[in-house]
């Protein structure tokens, strides 16, 4: 096949573009640039877009003998990752930057442009598998070692983008043998570390960044119960979860720290109460996609068994869930828990399993918990 290999700058790319090559594909290399100001990009090894991943790229197709091209995808990745980034957290919700770039970047433009100049499929270097069913369907599933496991951030991935998608390093059984493999082939990346955090926020200073591309007002911090306890700059700045800054000068009567359990960036407010009523028992989510063939209970309505994961590198949680239609005539992915789950936020991206499989994602657009109900806060 003509494949087109995602070369970020790491040993992960860098292997799974050499295994292609040495399956017999037509393999080329394209790094993409993701910032017209590539300093203000993190560097080392807590980004994946700067000027020395660029160059790391380029060494490995130089040494894998392929060619390399560098594309320039900035405008699409202010709008769609960093303009979303900002716009979420405008609406209080606290939204995931990774998992927008791979739907809007690297699986929508990339592949599209891809797609377009005759190439087959694009490989990366996520740990996933990609599967086919009796009637020849792909299935997006879990990695070989679950420890490395990248599922949950390729669950946006659609039936179509699925039948273009090459994950070299499926079966890989750890990070230790990728890195030995990078080795013995002379890559230079062999030992580079991981990369990190969010790209595009230099100093890792996620309150500050935002302060300077939203309007922060003073507000009123109040408990479960609805009495004020304080004051803050900015109802954005705040996260579902969050123990440390609040800044309320006073202690809970008995004793113990509060966390934010809502934010309201409509009223300015922020909700805080005890670390028991950060556990909820169900999630409503919108912006559904299916990763293959969704399961038929998709249609019609009928619950599923599944388990829920809510972060990158979260455990999964046993769930029931169910497709509905909400009042504002959408449809929602119902999702109970009936071991529950703490600290999840409006904004944050459920992925859907059944067994190694992903059914699919969406993004919670309401976590709800029978021990409290936030309404009667006013």
């Amino acid at each position: 096949m003509k494949v087109l290999a995602a070369m970020s700058g790491g040993v992960d790319s860098a292997v799974a573009a050499a295994r292609a090559v040495e399956a017999g594909h037509d393999v080329v290399g394209v790094h993409l640039a993701l910032s017209r100001m590539p300093g203000t990009l993190r560097t080392g090894s807590r980004g994946c877009c700067t000027l020395e991943d660029s160059n790391d790229a380029w060494r490995a197709c130089d040494k894998l003998g392929i060619p390399y091209y560098v594309w320039d995808f900035s405008d699409r990745f202010a709008e769609d990752v960093v303009q979303d980034f900002v716009d979420e957290y405008e609406a209080g919700r606290t939204p995931n930057p990774c998992m927008r770039c791979n739907e809007k970047i690297k699986f929508a433009a990339l592949l599209e442009k891809a797609l377009a100049l005759g190439f087959d499929a694009v490989c990366t270097g996520h740990y996933a598998k990609v599967l086919r069913d009796d009637e020849g369907n792909p299935e997006l599933h879990r990695a070989a070692d679950w420890a490395k496991d990248q599922s949950y951030v390729l669950g946006v991935l659609t039936h179509e983008q699925l039948e273009h998608c090459m994950f070299p390093l499926a079966e890989t059984p750890s990070k230790a043998e990728v890195r030995a493999e990078a080795a013995a082939r002379g890559l230079t990346v062999a030992n580079k570390p991981d990369s990190y955090d969010i790209c595009f926020i230099p100093d890792g200073d996620t309150r500050g960044w935002l302060a300077e591309r939203i309007e922060m007002k003073p507000g009123e911090i109040v408990d479960h119960e609805g009495n004020q306890l304080g004051e803050h700059e900015g109802a954005q700045a705040f996260t579902v979860g969050q123990r440390k800054g609040l800044r309320l000068g006073r202690p809970a009567a008995d004793g113990k720290p509060r966390f934010v359990l809502e934010i309201r960036p409509k009223e300015n407010k922020v909700i805080v109460g005890p670390e028991a009523l950060l556990a909820v028992d169900q999630l409503r989510g919108i912006r559904i996609s299916w990763a293959g063939v969704p399961i038929s209970e998709v249609f019609t309505g009928e619950k599923f068994d599944c388990m829920v994961q809510v972060r990158a590198h979260g455990d999964p949680v046993p769930a029931v869930a169910h497709m509905e239609r909400s009042a504002e005539s959408h449809d929602e992915l119902v999702v109970n828990l009936p071991e529950g789950m703490r600290g999840v936020a409006p904004g944050q991206t459920m992925v859907v399993y059944q067994g190694s499989r992903v059914l699919g994602q969406a993004t919670i657009d309401s976590a709800r918990s029978s021990e409290w109900d936030s309404s009667k806060v006013s």
